[in-house]
């Protein structure tokens, strides 16, 4: 399963002063994704970075300060990348209930096509210094605002019997993200048949009386 993730301008250029997105920087931030995935965050070395980026471990630190920036730059690339997802899928849609429909598909297959990048994203949270933490929780609450919009439509047009939106949308984003948690690609199940079953549940949880 792929761990590839497009390297944007920010970390890389300003730790190194050199062109955003280069190939090098890419490659490090697939290596740093493949060694956080496997080894997990602590356990993972700026050596073994390197290793698999076929670098020596000091050319980490010409496009990157520390390991702990490429977890953030990992991190907020995949929380943009989720919520451009969700917002592309909420304008996309004719209605509350056609758009939170496309928003539970995308984003849980999502973290079943990308699992190990997403538990990255998920779960290495804790491992960000405060500053990059208060960055990450920005786009999170980006993300929760997407849904909890559409939520908002849907009990606003009677589509939806909600009691309380910000519970609601909590409750279906913690559906989807827990997706990356227990995916394996050996089981039977497909991303896609995965994003078609949480759509469903999704809109039974918000029309269920």
């Amino acid at each position: 399963m792929s761990t590839s993730v497009r390297a944007t301008p920010g970390a890389a250029e300003r730790a190194s002063g050199g062109e955003p997105g280069s190939d090098t920087a890419h490659r490090l931030l697939e290596a740093a994704a493949e060694a956080f995935a496997d080894r997990g965050f602590h356990a993972t070395t700026t050596r073994d970075i390197a290793s698999r980026a076929g670098l020596s471990p000091a050319g980490v630190y010409v496009h990157f300060a520390s390991k702990e920036e490429l977890l953030h730059q990992l991190s907020r690339e995949g929380h943009e990348a989720a919520r451009d997802m969700l917002v592309a899928a909420a304008e996309a849609a004719q209605s509350p209930t056609e758009a939170l429909r496309a928003i539970m598909a995308t984003f849980s297959r999502w973290h079943a096509e990308h699992f190990r990048v997403a538990r990255i994203v998920q779960y290495e949270f804790a491992n960000l210094t405060p500053e990059h933490r208060v960055d990450v929780l920005g786009l999170r609450k980006q993300i929760d605002a997407v849904v909890r919009d559409v939520v908002t439509a849907g009990v606003a047009s009677g589509e939806f019997s909600v009691d309380d939106i910000p519970d609601t949308t909590l409750a279906l984003m913690s559906m989807a993200v827990d997706v990356a948690r227990w995916y394996d690609p050996e089981i039977k199940r497909t991303p896609e048949a995965i994003g078609a079953a949480y759509a469903d549940l999704g809109i039974r949880l918000v029309t269920a009386r």
